[in-house]
């Protein structure tokens, strides 16, 4: 066989849906031993998501009990989104809810996740790269981390990859029925996360690149309509939720009823920039039931922003610290749950170990956005764009005045900002899918900066992390001995 017939052999075979498998299978593995050596009982949010999956396995719904004079009443309940308590819901029906159920379920979710990375990567960049971005993602500390943790993130992340697959693979066939696909997923992952439905806007780049040599208001009306029926599928699978909530809860709730909470959160006079929890005597004590409170807390909230506006724009910076800084829940998490197992110096070595890792991610990914030039093509913009970055990764690294969070935002300014794509994106979906990962890390950049920040929200955009990092990755040498590799064992299983 000729080298050139050889080197498309070996592509072929990283491309190939065995190793996707494989992939999956592997990246199950570490999730899998973690999920089950770790499981402890559910603590902080994580209580609250079990308890509505138990009382929906139950056949009581997403329900609490309320304490009265004369016994215990069901009340419905919409605090926290339905959708991963539904998901767990189902899973305990199925296989009991025994203590390492969810657990366990979790990990699955997390080898999906990196099998659908895997697959959109393919769309994005070279089998080679691909190959890169789905072990970032396999190998990531933090979402290993996350397996035995009762929390919502791994599920919406799965979403939020699934979408722009979802269209891709449909669009052949039909572009109506791929954006309704790729809207569906996006309904599914606004109940699970509700911030979600803020992405189906970004299926734009990918219509706007699926007539490539169109014109440009050609580009605009097909991109128009596709995020007009994507956005309407979205709503359409949220709607019965929401016309539940107007009919059982004391008014009419979208999803939940803790979006005025988390404004509230993030701009009351103690605001910290992360989570603070309220209290009755801070401006909603006179209340009954839960779609008034959220009710009150938004208008108590932006309140607070309006009498002290500046005060809230310099909390910015705060919050998308304690988004992108750190990661810290998954010890904490731990920690809480099992004391014994988890003292101080385990996870405050945890911490760095996760924290490390993250921050190098974003610095990586954010070459990967500028997208850098092998050997030619360089550009006094672009030799900007990297001493920028590495004064940003110094910055993350040692530097007291700022942290990681300016790589993230700097992410989706970078990839907005390019007048042409780089070498590795020649295809026009390439070029789609790369928007429409730029878009997941600015939207939450965005949701966080208005609410406050945690580091467990960042769980979101590790994915897209990952798949813009790869583009900054040269393939390794040994990537034809891995292609072979795996060629043979798929052969041989």
């Amino acid at each position: 066989m000729s080298p050139g017939g050889s080197d498309s052999a070996a592509r072929g075979r990283l491309a190939s849906y065995e190793v996707t498998a494989i992939a999956g299978v592997l990246s199950l593995l570490p999730r899998l031993y973690v999920a089950i050596a770790w499981a402890r009982e559910p603590v902080w949010d994580g209580h609250y998501y079990d308890f509505g999956a138990r009382r929906i396995a139950g056949g009581l719904g997403y329900s609490a009990d309320r304490a009265t004079d004369s016994g215990l009443v069901w009340q419905p309940w919409c605090h926290y989104p339905v959708g991963y308590s539904g998901f767990l819901g189902v899973v305990y029906a199925l296989f009991g809810d025994g203590p390492t159920v969810a657990p366990i379920a979790n990990a699955i979710v997390g080898a999906l996740l990196v099998v659908l990375v895997h697959r959109l990567a393919l769309r994005l960049t070279t089998p080679a790269r691909a190959l890169i971005a789905t072990a970032l993602l396999g190998l990531s500390p933090v979402l290993i981390a996350f397996a035995p943790l009762l929390m919502t993130e791994p599920l919406a992340a799965a979403g939020l990859v699934a979408a722009p697959l979802a269209y891709l693979a449909v669009r052949t066939r039909s572009r109506i029925a791929a954006a309704a696909a790729a809207g569906a997923i996006l309904g599914l992952v606004t109940l699970v996360r509700p911030q979600s439905i803020l992405c189906a806007p970004a299926l734009a780049f990918l219509a706007w690149n699926d007539l490539d040599s169109a014109s440009v208001r050609r580009r605009l009306q097909h991109a128009g309509v596709v995020v007009s029926i994507a956005a309407a599928t979205c709503l359409a699978f949220v709607a019965p939720w929401s016309v539940r909530n107007c009919r059982v809860m004391d008014g009419c709730a979208w999803v939940s009823t803790n979006g005025g909470w988390n404004l509230a959160i993030g701009s009351s006079p103690r605001a910290t920039g992360r989570f603070e929890p309220l209290h009755g005597s801070d401006g909603c004590s006179e209340v009954t039931g839960q779609v008034q409170q959220d009710r009150c807390w938004q208008r108590q909230g932006l309140a607070w922003i309006g009498a002290a506006p500046m005060r809230w724009l310099e909390l910015i910076p705060k919050k998308l610290g304690y988004t992108f800084d750190h990661q810290s829940f998954a010890a904490g998490y731990l920690g809480e749950a099992d004391p014994t197992a988890w003292p101080e110096p385990r996870r405050a070595t945890f911490r760095s170990w996760l924290t490390v890792s993250g921050r190098a991610l974003l610095v990586v990914a954010l070459l990967g956005a500028i997208a850098l030039p092998r050997r030619r093509g360089w550009t006094i913009a672009r030799a900007a764009a990297l001493a920028i970055t590495l004064g940003l990764a110094a910055g993350a690294a040692f530097g007291e005045t700022w942290g990681a969070w300016p790589l993230a935002v700097a992410i989706p300014i970078a990839a907005f900002a390019r007048r042409h794509v780089g070498p590795d994106l020649p295809r026009p979906e390439a070029r789609g899918i790369f928007g429409y990962l730029a878009f997941v890390v600015g939207s939450t950049c965005v949701v966080h900066a208005v609410f406050f920040g945690e580091d467990r929200y960042q769980i979101v955009v590790v994915p897209a992390l990952s798949l813009l990092a790869a583009l900054a990755l040269s393939p390794p040498p040994l990537a034809k001995a891995w292609a072979k590799a795996t060629g043979d064992l798929a052969r041989d299983v």
